[in-house]
């Protein structure tokens, strides 16, 4: 690891200089290993990290996945994108064998008909996402045991990934709305399942696999329809009934940005939502701040900042003697969606680019 207040040459420095050798070499497959930017990441933003990683590795179950409170591949891509974002050698690091068990755990659950993983398209949009940040920059030689066939499960990143593309290509064609709900044949659809899917199919048409425009555009147009003037974003069935909106106009704002839509109005005013309401207190908290992080790094780089520190401090009194944090999806979930909250302090996940 690099100490806590400087940043030595790392493996993630000679990525950088491998990456560039390649490129000369000729095209990728897949994404390349994002680099370092920005400044010096926080002391404190560093010991909650371990901490909380600590906590994440001790309480992986042997199949790779976490049990406590909410599970399933989503949970675990959760988790697998908190040892990611940790800038630590994915490959050879301290978290290179729970990365691996993470990724195999996901894969293992997938439908090899129809892609689809888990028992929700939540769990199917995160663990989507987990594997676009994964592939490209996880060596796959020792993903499954070494010298022996694979079994029909045992498929690569980059397979399970276009198979999930196309289950949340086909649902969302299914769908009156051109978005998505619980279930992959569901009839209607809410922003909070569409914001977690569509993340997917971003992150994984960065990575370089296929996704179709119509698929990205008509989602966009969904969250267009649900988001009003005010920037409050509206949950299912139409603008009304905004209630607490600072978890979906987060949503929103960050679809529009990673997604090159900041000409939509809808992104200027989610933008002005988010911006304005960063106080706002949400029934899901941990789920907010997760989402909350990235639109403002998105929107606003000096409101980032401040929300972040503020942040910071916050959930440094917060954290357990044993590092994790408690909420109401179980410790495994609420640590991983804290510790994400914080990576773009370190900015290494493909997705957290700007």
């Amino acid at each position: 690891m690099t100490d806590s207040k400087f940043r030595c040459f790392t493996w993630w420095d000679f990525a950088g200089c491998l990456l560039a050798v390649c490129l000369l070499a000729g095209p990728l497959q897949a994404q390349p290993i994002s680099t370092p930017q920005g400044d010096v990441v926080p002391r404190d933003v560093r010991e909650i990290t371990d901490r909380g990683l600590q906590f994440l590795l001790k309480t992986q179950t042997d199949s790779g996945a976490w049990s406590d409170g909410y599970t399933g591949p989503g949970t675990t891509g959760l988790g697998l994108m908190a040892f990611l974002a940790s800038g630590e050698d994915p490959n050879f690091g301290l978290y290179s064998q729970p990365i691996r068990k993470a990724i195999r755990s996901i894969i293992r659950t997938q439908n090899g008909s129809t892609g689809y993983m888990g028992d929700s398209m939540y769990q199917h949009g995160f663990a989507t996402l987990a594997l676009a940040e994964a592939y490209g920059a996880v060596d796959e030689t020792d993903l499954w045991e070494t010298g022996q066939p694979r079994r029909g499960k045992e498929r690569s990143i980059g397979e399970a990934l276009e198979l999930a593309v196309r289950c949340a290509v086909t649902s969302q064609a299914k769908n009156p709305h051109s978005a998505w709900r619980y279930s992959p044949g569901a009839r209607d659809a809410d922003t909070s399942v569409s914001g977690a899917v569509l993340m997917g199919l971003l992150a994984a048409r960065n990575a370089g696999i296929e996704v179709p425009d119509k698929s990205i555009d008509s989602a966009i147009k969904y969250f267009s329809s649900m988001t009003g003037s005010s920037g409050a974003v509206g949950y299912s069935g139409g603008l009304g009934g905004f209630g607490q909106s600072i978890a979906r106009s987060s949503i929103a704002c960050l679809v529009y940005s990673i997604a090159k839509r900041k000409d939509l109005k809808q992104y200027e005013a989610s933008k002005k939502y988010v911006v304005t309401n960063m106080k706002e207190q949400s029934h899901y908290e941990e789920y907010a701040r997760y989402y909350q992080a990235q639109a403002l790094f998105q929107a606003d780089l000096d409101a980032w900042e401040k929300w972040n520190r503020s942040t910071v401090r916050q959930l440094k009194a917060s954290q357990n003697d044993d590092g994790s944090f408690s909420g109401q999806f179980g410790k495994p979930t609420a640590t991983s969606l804290n510790l994400l909250s914080l990576a773009l302090n370190y900015r290494f996940l493909p997705i957290y680019e700007r």
